[in-house]
């Protein structure tokens, strides 16, 4: 018998088609004109509206999504965006096809509305209330939901009075000085592994390795220092846990994981529960992820977007939101158990507007202080055992210094060979448009008109400035000399050749001497524009010292008004509470990573007219999207990033490790210890590998196909076209151009669809990476096309991945900053490590477990030997045309063996 089935309207599309199918379970073949007029006659059930608009092209498409529905019965569950995902979410059979789907919604849908009357239904509580605003929002599920939630017996508790409040806790106490026995190191291993599991010598080997890390520190500014390649399938992630929860446990101390990819992040979030319980039995969470303050959910912007700040289909975003935020574990909007998905069904709008904003934090002026998700992670990480953060976080929480108890002193870098990339950011300077606006908004606040409760200082700091005159004056000079920095419409003024004010003038000569430099012959058009910051002449030079001498008169009563914080925090007056100092303390604390922000732009802008510093890379930017200018400014980078990286992150701390899968190339360590900031310590660190355990010759083979002419997108496209039909999907593209990969999708995906085979793209589908990663490990017969997010993003053992293609050699691009870094580097030797490193990265994608197999294509005609290394031992290489190429993986997909001419 058929699951009911909700007697509404309902369309499906794909690059294969469209199918409609009516109230009365009638489904027929659509034309995409007919399935357009039908969508603005009527609302139609559909999945993922911002796609289906996509498939239709047709951008104003509405209609009563089943994500939305889903996101309101069921907050903080997460759910595979797909007809396949929503079905197995819902226990409901699966479409065998896509003339299925439309069925399939209507199911749904009454599926989902049927939760509603059920009296187990878990997020019952503050779904009326919800509704209600929703309904006065003319939600499109309004109506539906209506008769379906019954009035509460008594009030609902709603968002605000849901949340937990976090709790003071006294200083964590210095952890003991401990040694980890061997025996101990290896009985911990065994039990995170637990009973029955394979034994694992290179894991049991690794993880006595990682537990040199906890050692007590010898000498100050020597810590203890571990380099470890673990191959793909050692198991480093128990390795480093198990002596990690054995010394946290000994010495009372915290361990900080630090990964770059939020996907590693989830997972070493469900492994360390095999090390710790979910709770302490104080409730406390003896394990915590931290992530930039960006990345979470603010409560008082959330609050405003809910009290009218947020218009049209943004204000129901907001209501959903809201359900979301009373169910959520820790308020992460970006790769938490926020549904990727939900931000984009509403085009990405207002998403980022809900995150905590540089600079707007009020602190414990803010009345949901006490119950603010950015709060109780902070608190929570300084009690915790381990503490699960990204390399950026990491490297600024150290360079701050804000308190020694988040500041982390034993650390794993795991994807370590991403810490000269994070570095690389870290600890950049960038005097842009950008920045410079933003600075100008924490200093003055919104401009006139602007909507949002954004403020500036003198608004913030009310009470000091009413009581405090010296600090109430600095103030005011601040904020007078902050109307130097560009205002809202500074790149209309620059293009209209109207620049106001110092730095507007400094930008517009940044933005003419790109332009006037640039020898592409507009060949560039759409990308990004530079030019060193060198050989300038005196008007530039001229502009640059009055930006600067703009900049040092906003600098001076920014260190006059820190220096008024400090006296009011060490002789607090009467009035001055607990909440008032938090606030006052959060004040100091933003205050002072500005001041330090200006003053590098004044260093910067000072060298402009001199030498040039042979530890930096310096050049003028301007930054366009789509042919469109979004930013320009001057950039300096440290020509080696690993010099401030071991001065404020290993120098402070007692161990670190840094491990990876790709962090050597090939036996040479080289490489690895000059990118670990290693070689910056008066001590050697410690070095170890551990080969993979799988079986690469037997599992896995290169394929280097010679016969597609490069620069020719249409014997691209046919060349991925053929081989993902040879291989039957479950293939990864990886492109070094989005202009190439959206060429190569707009030629391809049709004919695929066709065949049963989807075809997702990053930068082609309105769908954010991580729900396309999903979407792709959820069904074997599609594939996934992406550029470098893609490259060591992803996590996708089994059939769903078995097939790798990189369109051509991974070459780096050619900018000013890797032109330097490669004089210094060595040449054609530096950027050789650089492509072997990208390719034992991609190929990592492809073998995940002992039992996956699959082919990995390289689509180029003169692939230099010399880069094979950067594939594991033994795997079979061969050079061969694109036909030879296409019965290759079409027998190893099938399992038949191929003849193979295995290059050396």
């Amino acid at each position: 018998m058929s699951p009911a089935a909700l007697p509404l309207p309902a369309i499906h599309a794909s690059h294969a088609g469209c199918w409609l199918r009516d109230g009365h379970g009638a489904t027929r073949t659509v034309a995409k004109g007919e399935a357009i007029v039908a969508a603005a006659d009527t609302p139609l059930l559909l999945l993922n509206a911002p796609l289906v608009a996509t498939r239709l092209g047709y951008p104003d498409l509405s209609g009563l999504d089943l994500l939305e529905l889903y996101a309101f019965v069921h907050p903080a569950r997460f759910v595979v965006p797909t007809p396949k995902g929503l079905a197995h979410a819902l226990n409901l059979p699966e479409p065998q096809g896509d003339d299925g789907v439309p069925a399939l919604l209507q199911q749904a849908a009454e599926a989902l509305l049927a939760v509603c009357e059920q009296p187990d239904w878990a997020e019952r509580e503050g779904a009326w209330s919800a509704l209600q605003n929703l309904t006065r929002l003319r939600w499109t599920w309004a109506p539906l939901l209506a008769a379906r939630i019954a009035t509460p017996a008594k009030a609902e508790r709603w968002l605000f009075a849901r949340l937990p409040e976090w709790d003071e806790a006294p200083e964590k106490p210095q952890p003991a000085q401990v040694s980890l026995p061997p025996a101990e190191v290896t009985a911990r291993l065994a039990r995170l592994a637990g009973e029955g599991a394979e034994s694992r010598p290179a894991q049991a080997a690794y993880a006595q390795e990682a537990a040199h890390l906890f050692e007590p520190r010898w000498r100050e500014g020597q810590p203890h220092m571990l380099l470890a390649q673990a191959g793909t399938g050692i198991g480093k992630t128990l390795g480093y846990l198990a002596p990690a929860s054995l010394w946290a446990e000994s010495s009372g101390g915290t361990v900080w994981v630090s990964t770059y990819t939020k996907a590693l992040q989830r997972q070493l979030r469900r492994e360390s529960r095999r090390a710790w319980p979910a709770a302490r039995a104080d409730g406390s969470a003896p394990v915590v992820v931290r992530k930039g303050r960006e990345n979470y959910l603010c409560l008082l912007n959330l609050e405003d977007a809910l009290q009218g700040g947020f218009n049209g289909r943004a204000a129901i975003m907001a209501q959903l939101i809201a359900r979301w935020a009373a169910y959520s574990q820790d308020g992460d909007m970006i790769g938490g158990d926020l549904p990727g998905w939900l931000g984009t069904l509403f085009r990405q709008r207002g998403i980022k507007a809900l995150t905590d904003q540089r600079g707007e934090c009020v602190y414990a002026g803010c009345p949901h202080y006490r119950k603010c998700f950015i709060e109780r992670a902070s608190r929570a990480s300084a009690q915790a055992d381990l503490v699960i953060a990204n390399h950026a976080l990491v490297m600024v929480n150290a360079a701050r210094g804000r308190d020694a108890a988040q500041r982390p002193t034993r650390i794993v870098f795991d994807e370590g060979h991403h810490v000269f990339e994070a570095a690389d950011s870290t600890f950049a300077a960038a005097l842009t448009g950008a920045e410079t606006i933003e600075l100008r908004r924490w200093v003055i606040g919104p401009e006139r008109g602007s909507k949002g409760r954004r403020r500036g200082l003198a608004a913030r700091l009310a009470d000091l400035a009413s009581y405090d005159e010296a600090g109430g004056k600095a103030i005011a000079a601040a904020r007078y000399a902050a109307e130097a920095l560009p205002g809202d419409g500074w790149l209309q003024r620059l293009h209209e050749n109207q620049p106001s004010g110092p730095l507007e003038e400094l930008l517009a000569a940044v933005r003419a001497t790109v332009y006037a430099r640039d020898e592409s012959g507009g060949q560039e058009a759409g990308y990004g524009l530079e030019t060193e910051a060198a050989q300038l002449d005196g008007a530039f030079v001229e502009r640059a010292m009055a930006a600067q001498a703009a900049l040092a008169d906003l600098r001076s009563p920014l260190m006059r008004l820190g220096v008024r914080l400090e006296a009011l925090l060490a002789e607090p007056p009467d009035w001055l509470d607990g909440p008032g100092r938090a606030r006052i303390e959060g004040a100091r604390h933003s205050l002072t990573w500005r001041i330090d922000l200006i003053a590098a732009w004044e260093v910067l802008l000072e060298r402009l007219g001199g030498p040039a510093d042979p530890e930096f890379v310096d050049w003028l930017a301007v930054e366009r999207a789509e042919a469109r200018e979004f930013d320009i400014g001057i950039h300096r980078r440290w020509l080696d990033p690993m010099k401030p990286f071991a001065r404020t992150v290993l120098e402070g701390a007692h161990g670190v490790m840094l491990t990876s899968a790709t962090l050597r190339d090939g036996p040479d360590w080289d490489a690895a210890v000059a990118h670990s900031g290693a070689a910056e310590l008066p001590v050697a660190p410690r070095l170890s590998s551990f080969d993979s355990p799988f079986n690469y010759a037997g599992q896995a083979e290169v394929l280097i196909v010679t016969d597609v002419p490069k620069g020719d997108i249409s014997a691209l496209a046919g060349a991925y076209a053929r081989l993902i039909e040879a291989a039957g999907g479950g293939a990864l593209g990886l492109f070094t151009a989005i202009r190439r990969l959206r060429a190569v999708h707009g030629r391809i995906a049709d004919r695929l669809a066709r065949g049963g085979l989807p075809l997702f793209a990053q930068h082609v589908d309105p769908i954010d990476t991580g729900t396309l990663v999903d979407i792709f490990r959820d069904d074997p017969r599609a594939s996934l096309l992406g550029t470098d997010a893609l490259r060591d993003g992803v996590d996708v053992p089994g059939h769903s991945l078995r097939l790798v293609v990189m369109e051509q050699v991974p070459w780096p691009k050619p900018s000013i900053l890797h032109r330097a870094r490669r004089m210094a580097g060595g040449g054609q030797a530096y950027d050789d490590r650089i492509i072997r490193a990208r390719l034992a990265q991609a190929f990592g994608r492809l073998i995940r477990s002992k039992d996956d197999h699959g082919m990995f294509v390289v689509l180029s005609s003169a692939f230099p030997s010399r880069l094979l290394s950067a594939f594991p031992a033994g795997t079979p290489v061969t050079r061969l045309t694109l036909d030879e190429a296409l019965q290759r993986v079409a027998a190893g997909v099938s399992g038949q063996p191929a003849q193979q001419e295995i290059e050396t």
